[in-house]
């Protein structure tokens, strides 16, 4: 039975065998009694993404309570839901991410904890998942963006729609209408300067 720690775009947590490319947290969310979720989806405003894999360090998913892993189909996946880059197991990728951030929302030496505090702001709202108008056209967002139509997720890769499910992307059917922007607008204008998202094979297959 699989574990309820997989991250969708719209920053839900549901169970799935899908494990996805990277890790992450949002401080303690589990009985580790139970490797149940409490009620409450983040314990912290700090939202990270971490690899999977680093120093050979093994953990038990949810079996401590240092924190709760999550899993994430990719980086684009983790960057809707609200998530940024882990500053001590992806330093290079986190510092990337703040030059990008500081050159795109035009600040400087910002601090993991002032970005962690305008994400909790831009990513929730009355403890859900926050929407925002398109600042552009679909096609006109930066690789990695991605935004909601209805029921479902896309990706923005080159101009181009993609359909996100937990296994993977594919193409999507028909014009997206409608649509809400799920990545937050600071860490959107971080991909317009230039930072690149990892993202899942199936989306240049």
């Amino acid at each position: 039975m699989p574990l309820q720690n997989r991250v969708t775009p719209t920053g839900d947590i549901i169970a799935t065998p899908h494990r996805g490319m990277f890790t992450g947290n949002r401080g303690i969310i589990h009985d580790p009694a139970t490797k149940t979720l409490l009620k409450k989806r983040w314990s912290s405003p700090t939202w990270i993404t971490c690899v999977c894999e680093f120093r050979g360090w093994r953990r038990k998913v949810m079996g401590g309570r240092s924190w709760t892993e999550l899993f994430f189909l990719d980086e684009a996946t983790a960057f809707a839901a609200g998530h940024r880059p882990c500053f001590f197991c992806r330093r290079d990728d986190a510092n990337r991410f703040r030059a990008a951030w500081e050159a795109g929302n035009g600040v400087a030496d910002i601090r993991a904890r002032e970005m962690d505090s305008v994400l909790h702001r831009e990513r929730l709202e009355r403890g859900k998942k926050r929407l925002h108008p398109l600042p552009m056209p679909v096609a006109q967002l930066p690789d990695g963006a991605m935004v909601q139509a209805g029921a479902e997720s896309f990706l923005i890769l080159q101009g181009k729609t993609l359909q996100w499910s937990m296994g993977g992307y594919r193409k999507a059917d028909g014009r997206i209408d409608d649509a809400m922007l799920l990545t937050p607008p600071p860490t959107l204008r971080a991909l317009r300067a230039g930072y690149r998202p990892v993202l899942h094979p199936s989306a240049t297959e």
